[in-house]
């Protein structure tokens, strides 16, 4: 029986790992002694709470659950490729799979990113689920990336928060805060009035320990406490700025030439992981956010009201601006729109 070729068929997926689940696989003596390896390029540096998090725990339960036959070799950002070259060795084969987060890569899809996330609008973490799973986000950019050999699935949803070196308050001339971002909250920020930057990981605590830059997210204090941000900018601006999603890429021929228990296996996983990843990851956030309150100075800051409007204000913008670039960037958007309705957020 041949697997389906496009591996974001929901009901399919479904139905392939309920079966697993319910009998054991029928596979045939071939395929039961199959042996893969494949690499994965992160973005997530190895020093990063998602690394190790993330894709050490992903490995180590792909690797049990199939009994040694499917193992993954990761490497951490820079090994092969940083930031937005990761789609691209993906989707050439020199590995099979990265994590990456869809604001490297907006020009691959119209929907990469609603995918990544629209600023100031979806509030908690459940809700980006819903939208992502259930309301069709995910397969519709993936019937989209189709025909660039790759696929996406989210690795979790996370809020995303701004650290900054000095305090700021009401009437503060921003223009002069250089802040580290990506996508679409380069144009929500220059909003609010920072000067954004673009900077890899890897290069991010160098920056803001010599004064490159003022400001950055990386996550929120998940990453701010494992990229030891902290200990040069001691000031978490809150509301986040955005529900963001860390996502894996996957090559589609190499996924389609995986036998199909395997095949089938490796894709609940994620999906699997993905609920409980952003489930956790709360918990880590309040974890993370006390020791650095309690232990290294950090202080909690609220956005100034005028700077505050004036993200509302960009929120509107930008969705507005995104949902012009094709059919289905409207259709998502206006289902992005229909929620945000019921929950009372417009």
């Amino acid at each position: 029986m041949n697997q389906p070729s496009n591996p974001f068929n929901r009901r399919n997926a479904l139905k392939g790992t309920l079966a697993l689940a319910a009998a054991p696989a029928i596979v045939t003596s071939a395929s039961a002694q199959a042996k893969v390896t494949w690499r994965v390029q992160s973005h997530w540096p190895k020093a990063s709470g998602s690394f190790n998090a993330s894709l050490v725990p992903l490995a180590k339960e792909l690797e049990e659950r199939t009994k040694g036959r499917f193992k993954l070799t990761l490497m951490g950002a820079g090994e092969i490729a940083k930031g937005g070259e990761v789609f691209n060795v993906v989707r050439r084969g020199v590995v099979q799979m990265g994590s990456t987060a869809p604001s490297y890569n907006p020009d691959e899809s119209e929907l990469m990113d609603q995918y990544f996330g629209m600023p100031g609008t979806l509030r908690e973490p459940w809700e980006m689920a819903h939208l992502v799973k259930n309301l069709g986000l995910e397969a519709a950019l993936n019937e989209q990336l189709k025909a660039k050999g790759v696929f996406m699935m989210a690795e979790k949803t996370y809020p995303t928060e701004l650290v900054l070196k000095k305090k700021i308050k009401a009437g503060d001339d921003l223009s002069r805060i250089k802040v580290r971002s990506a996508g679409n909250l380069i144009d929500y920020l220059s909003a609010a009035g920072f000067v954004p930057q673009r900077i890899d990981g890897p290069e991010l605590y160098q920056a803001l320990a010599t004064g490159v830059i003022d400001g950055a997210h990386w996550g929120a204090a998940v990453g701010a406490l494992s990229m030891k941000l902290w200990e040069v900018a001691k000031f978490q601006m809150k509301p986040p700025i955005l529900l963001a999603n860390d996502v894996y890429v996957i090559n589609l021929d190499a996924y389609n030439k995986l036998p199909e228990d395997l095949r089938g296996i490796f894709h609940g996983l994620l999906e699997e992981r993905y609920f409980r990843r952003t489930v956790a990851y709360q918990h880590e956030e309040a974890q993370a956010t006390n020791s650095g309150v309690s232990k290294m100075g950090l202080e909690l800051v609220p956005f100034p009201d005028d700077v505050q409007k004036r993200m509302a204000q960009a929120s509107k913008d930008i969705l507005a601006k995104d949902m012009q670039k094709g059919a289905k960037a409207k259709e998502m958007g206006e289902r992005l729109l229909g929620l945000m309705k019921d929950l009372g957020y417009v």
